[in-house]
């Protein structure tokens, strides 16, 4: 075994819980390998995975994205077999699935037709079958209590919220009383505050009945709020468990005062740390030669149409570059219009980066969509570069949550296909090298001629940003572009950001959840309250040196003190 155990009490059994003997973990993998394909396809994903898990312990394994967690997972629950090595439960080979194992994963596998109370039937009359009808429908109704949804019992998943839907999924494992249940990623999919309330739930859960609880996570705050301990699985193929980290904060533990907790800051960096350099380490063999950028101007900018009239090129206005002025958007309803911005105001410097974040529907991204012409505005103006925004157009470049490229094409082409659109007037080689100048600066000098259908939904978003880049945009537009990806993932890719940002100081607005990911890329983040009626509520000004990177804001002795602004406006905007 490579990872020392950390020492906590075994729980009381409880019902259906089958304790182990004394010394025996509930959990083990002893050499562990796990591969996929055949002869020359073979792929080994795992590799010599060594772990033991107490019982009542709750473990989160965090790593990247496709290094083998879900596989993992997989083998606990008896879906999957290994090649060589063993799984144990309780000293025994786990040989299939079992009741003993509760499973939530990332997608909801909800029974469409079904009702809430039917869905979550279906696991207690599975595992209770001796039990009498009003005993199941109790413990049913039990469970469904136990994750707030007691109101919402006979509605259909179609009718619930995506965190509801993944509650639903939760007392569904739950209520069949496993011994160990097993997280794949369940809460991902969800906005901030929806995740931070299921979090909540879950540790409340696993409190009252000490459950053993492994789970799989890219999100390092989200291991340290939850977590007894978190182990790094290293990326594959190959993949091999990293040294663990005891997290030894007590519980509960509060989000708002774990930020001034020395011992929060110190887990945080060192897991960080590792992460970041395990991922450079992987990235260090994909560098790649940039080509160089020509000197052309896009036929949007404001030197290109001065230059065509032959007159006088007239200066931008540098702090009035972009004017929201009593911003709203109305949308009709039966009950009558509703108002989701209400006096939107916000001045954007030249080459300023502003990070806009709030709750979900708060109307961020309806700011965004008015600002890109994607969306009409029902009262004010928006004015950038001394022009009313009436319409979409290419001098404003944009990268929303899901990428929008075209399947069929190639990196390139996908790429290619806005520089055509801007410099008409350049030379086919100059756009050429346009495009290549900005795959390569994402990293993709390798895969440019892959179609997009072929590429991880990193590559995709990789190509998302060259793309819009590459328009030499006046604005640049971003409706968390990252959202969707793993942590890990996201890292690289701000950095990627931040990088072909400082070298074209576009004026950028960027949509977020992320409070760590709004103070590392912006010069302000704006606040919105909730909506509807959602304005401008506070703007914090991050007076943090540049070029940042993540390691340097962990250490800046402001971090927190921002953070913590952040962090505490949210959370009266949650109460409110």
């Amino acid at each position: 075994m490579t990872n020392a155990q950390l020492k906590i009490e075994t729980p009381v059994a409880v019902e259906g819980a089958a304790v182990a003997s004394a010394g025996v973990p509930s959990l083990e993998f002893k050499g562990v390998t796990k591969s996929y394909g055949t002869g020359a396809q073979r792929s080994v994903v795992l590799d010599n995975i060594n772990l033991q898990i107490k019982e009542g312990e709750f473990v989160a394994i965090v790593g990247f994205s496709g290094s083998g967690k879900s596989t993992l997972i997989s083998l606990i629950a008896g879906l999957q077999q290994v090649d060589s090595g063993q799984v144990l439960r309780n000293g025994k080979p786990i040989e299939g699935p079992g009741p003993d194992r509760g499973v939530v994963f990332q997608n909801y596998s909800l029974m469409p037709w079904m009702t809430v109370r039917q869905n979550v039937a279906l696991s207690v009359d599975q595992a209770f079958q001796s039990a009498s009808k009003e005993e199941r429908n109790a413990r049913v109704e039990k469970y469904i209590a136990m994750v707030n949804l007691t109101p919402a019992m006979d509605k259909r998943p179609s009718e619930l919220s995506g965190g509801m839907r993944q509650r639903v999924s939760v007392a569904r494992a739950l209520a069949a009383s496993p011994d160990i249940l097993l997280l794949d990623e369940p809460l991902s999919a969800l906005d901030a505050l929806t995740r931070s309330k299921l979090q909540d739930e879950i540790i409340r859960i696993w409190s009252q009945e000490k459950k053993t609880v492994v789970l799989i996570t890219n999100d390092v705050d989200e291991g340290i709020i939850m977590a007894d301990r978190i182990i790094p699985l290293n990326p594959g193929p190959n993949a091999t468990l990293g040294p663990e980290f005891i997290v030894t904060l007590p519980r509960p533990r509060d989000r708002a005062a774990i930020n001034h907790s020395p011992e929060f800051k110190r887990i945080r960096r060192e897991v960080t740390q590792y992460l970041m350099q395990v991922g450079a380490e992987k990235n260090a063999a994909v560098e790649s030669n940039v080509v160089t950028l020509p000197s052309v101007l896009p036929n949007t900018s404001r030197e290109h149409q001065e230059n065509r009239k032959q007159g006088a090129v007239v200066p931008p206005n540098v702090e009035r570059y972009v004017d929201f002025s009593q911003v709203s958007k109305i949308y009709p309803s039966r009950k009558g219009p509703i108002k989701v911005v209400d006096g939107f105001d916000l001045k954007i410097r030249k080459g300023e980066f502003i990070s806009v974040i709030g709750h979900s529907g708060c109307g961020k991204s309806t700011v965004l969509s008015m600002m890109a012409g994607l969306s009409d505005i029902s009262e004010g103006v928006i004015v950038l570069d001394g022009r009313e925004i009436d319409a979409a157009g290419p001098d404003r470049g944009i990268v929303f949550q899901a990428p929008s490229l075209v399947p069929w094409l190639s990196a390139y082409e996908n790429v290619a296909m806005g520089v055509e659109q801007v410099f008409p007037h350049a030379s086919k080689q100059e756009r050429k090298d346009i495009a290549e100048n900005y795959l390569s600066r994402v990293g993709l000098a390798d895969v440019w001629n892959k179609k997009a259908s072929e590429l991880s939904n990193g590559m995709k978003q990789r190509v998302g940003i060259a793309r819009a880049f590459a328009l030499s945009p006046k604005m640049l537009l971003l409706d968390e572009p990252f959202g969707m990806l793993d942590s890990l993932t996201r890292w690289d890719l701000q950095e990627v950001l931040m990088e072909v940002w400082t070298r074209t100081k576009v004026t950028a607005m960027m949509v977020t959840h992320d409070v760590d990911e709004a103070i590392l890329l912006a010069d302000r983040v704006v606040m919105m309250t909730n909506g509807p009626n959602a304005k401008v509520g506070k703007i914090l000004e991050i007076n943090l040196p540049r070029p940042r990177t993540r390691k340097m804001l962990l250490e800046h002795p402001d971090y927190y003190a921002l953070r913590e602004q952040l962090l505490t406006f949210l959370a009266e905007c949650d109460h409110g």
